[in-house]
């Protein structure tokens, strides 16, 4: 029985793989009527606690729910197949895309394109910080602080600072033990040791990652950006902004845009642009090795955590850590609009792209992002001939 509904699921997530679009939330959305509602493959307490893990755990919110899935129906086989089959559609995808885009990156006719893009992409992403905002911190002004700190530090530093934003779960944790009375997040668990190990492994593998962009050193990067992405997908974007552009130089901030772009108009999950960015930095094997490396630690904590999740669940500690790297992963999303706006949005038709498209975009919530960046494109193509 298990090897058919692997295999039904394999199906079912190489075409949502190459047919959904949307963003995590959509593609979650899609999961549940589909599988819960619809063929009831999947119990409904079963898919909210594989929906609950991913919201816990490090990675992108849509893949690691498939994986789980995967894992829930036949194991360690299960979430393997699973999981490939709903990111290879979209890595085939973006890796041809890449091949075209580096091919063709000279013309006029690409620049010309991509200038509208580019702003639209900075509206799509602060309507994103704000949504996430809107859904995961509310009126909570501990989390909001926490937002505050991280989009001030993201914009001073011109990067997103990883160690402030586990940092700021471990605060959200002492300060929620504050307001009861007691410090519970020193009382015994596992929420605190982990959290320190991911710090402490964090530094010496972003080192190892700065001195070349070498194969080993493309995956080494892009498996630590994959352990710091929660909930959206486009959580991620400051890190590796950070990492490509300001630090690295392996990209430009419109070849950044453009990949961000790019995974926006595919389907599948968000952090796919990772392969984009792999490609331009080292061709067809970089665009795979930054894949690989990226969906890897979503892959492992579901593996990791599956089997015990039903008493990490018990424990509030984790939930709790989880919103505040939440929080603080929307304040470094919101900060890194500001310092990409600022590099992107150069003059008044790129900025009156960007604010037509974010007003669109927040007037319009069903509106797909594809169509909005799109119309951004034929704009900024007619804005750039008439010039």
């Amino acid at each position: 029985m298990s090897a058919q509904r692997r295999a039904d699921l394999t199906r079912y997530f190489l075409r949502l793989g190459a047919l959904g679009f949307g963003g995590p939330v959509a593609l979650v959305a899609r999961m549940r009527q589909d599988l819960v509602d619809g063929r009831g493959w999947i119990a409904e307490e079963d898919f909210r606690d594989g929906l609950a893990l991913a919201q816990v755990a490090p990675g992108p919110l849509a893949a690691q729910l498939a994986m789980y899935l995967g894992w829930l129906v036949d194991g360690v086989l299960g979430a393997t197949v699973v999981g490939v089959a709903f990111v290879l559609p979209s890595l085939l995808i973006v890796l041809v895309l890449a091949a075209g885009y580096a091919r063709a990156g000279g013309l006029p006719i690409i620049g010309a394109l991509f200038y509208g893009v580019g702003a639209a992409v900075i509206a799509v992403l602060a309507r994103a910080g704000y949504r996430l905002a809107r859904s995961t911190i509310a009126t909570d002004r501990v989390l909001w602080f926490i937002t505050g700190v991280n989009a001030v530090a993201t914009v001073a530093l011109r990067r997103e600072s990883v160690l402030l934003v586990l940092l700021s779960g471990l605060f959200l944790l002492a300060a929620r033990a504050a307001m009861r009375g007691k410090d519970e997040s020193a009382s015994p668990g596992t929420t605190r040791p982990l959290t320190i190990g991911a710090v402490s492994m964090l530094s010496p593998l972003a080192g190892i990652a700065v001195s070349a962009s070498s194969l080993p050193a493309l995956f080494v990067f892009f498996a630590v950006s994959g352990l710091v992405v929660f909930g959206s997908g486009l959580a991620i974007v400051p890190f590796l902004h950070g990492g490509v552009v300001v630090e690295r130089h392996w990209l430009t901030e419109q070849q950044f845009l453009d990949a961000v772009a790019v995974s926006l108009l595919t389907p599948g999950p968000v952090v796919i642009t990772v392969a984009f960015i792999g490609f331009l930095v080292a061709g067809m094997a970089g665009g795979i090795v930054a894949a690989m490396g990226v969906f890897l630690p979503a892959y492992l904590v579901v593996l990791l955590l599956a089997p015990r999740f039903g008493a990490i669940r018990a424990d509030g500690r984790a939930r709790t850590f989880a919103s505040g790297v939440t929080a603080a992963a929307v304040g470094a999303l919101l900060g890194a609009v500001v310092v990409m706006g600022t590099r992107t949005l150069v003059d008044l038709p790129t900025a009156a792209i960007a604010v037509a498209a974010l007003v669109w975009l927040l007037a319009r919530p069903r509106v797909p992002e594809p169509l909005v960046l799109a119309a951004a494109a034929v704009v900024g193509f007619i804005v750039q001939r008439w010039s």
